[in-house]
């Protein structure tokens, strides 16, 4: 489809991306792997970035410090990462988000911050320990109203949400939840998102094992089939750009 059939400020974000994209690429030689990240937390140039770049709201840093010492504070979106986040849901004027895959709700705080007083965030996950300790800051942040939990199968929610006739009706959706089950995240929220609308797909490089997936390796199995479907899908627009564990943001047409 030419660029100029969709919305403005897609076309206008998927050039911008492309700049993202070719600069993450250009910092991937040399710099060495890491679990999270393409460029290891550890070079000087990850903290040049940082220092460069990030614009984080105190209450954000304060939950993004807090996970940071939990035992599984790996599981959580590089801060840079959900600042691009951030940025696209205000790009297109995001009203409606899902998330799949809350953790302890730094994203969700994320996008929380940047949307309308109206706004909502139907935030997907299953335990709802982790959602706990974000909590209180959603609600010192006073966003707590735009936040709307649910702790059940993020496949039911989704079934929920177009059984009540909400198709088409999201701006923006984030997935980063149970590998396997990624394809059908996609295609659930590609029938919610309306047209110019963004899906953000987490863990697309799998720290590398994309390359070569193993047989017993299930969940690289399921990122690397989808990442291959991905590219041929008519229906959106993707960039696939090398920053955290990979995300590939779909532009719906």
């Amino acid at each position: 489809m030419p660029l100029l059939s969709v919305p403005k400020e897609v076309a206008v974000g998927t050039a911008m991306l492309g700049v993202a994209f070719a600069a993450g690429v250009l910092a991937v030689f040399g710099i060495p792997k890491s679990s999270k990240s393409i460029i290891g937390k550890s070079s000087p140039l990850w903290q040049y970035i940082l220092d460069h770049s990030l614009r984080e709201h105190p209450i954000l840093k304060k939950l993004r410090l807090l996970t940071a010492d939990h035992p599984c504070g790996r599981m959580m979106v590089s801060c840079d990462q959900a600042q691009l986040m951030a940025n696209l849901v205000k790009l297109i004027k995001a009203k409606k988000v899902i998330e799949i895959g809350v953790f302890t709700g730094y994203n969700t705080l994320n996008m929380a911050l940047v949307l309308p007083d109206n706004g909502r965030v139907i935030a997907c996950d299953i335990n709802e320990d982790y959602a706990k300790i974000g909590k209180p800051l959603w609600k010192e942040a006073r966003v707590e109203h735009k936040i709307d939990l649910r702790i059940k199968p993020a496949i039911q929610t989704l079934d929920e949400l177009l059984a009540s006739g909400e198709a088409e009706t999201f701006d923006f959706a984030f997935i980063d939840a149970d590998k396997e089950s990624y394809n059908e995240y996609y295609e659930k929220c590609l029938r919610l998102i309306r047209k110019g609308g963004i899906i953000a797909i987490d863990n697309v490089l799998r720290s590398g094992k994309v390359l070569k997936p193993r047989k017993d390796d299930f969940e690289t199995q399921s990122i690397h089939h989808l990442n291959e479907k991905l590219l041929r899908d008519a229906r959106v627009n993707i960039s696939m750009l090398p920053m955290g564990d990979g995300v590939t943001l779909a532009f719906k047409l």
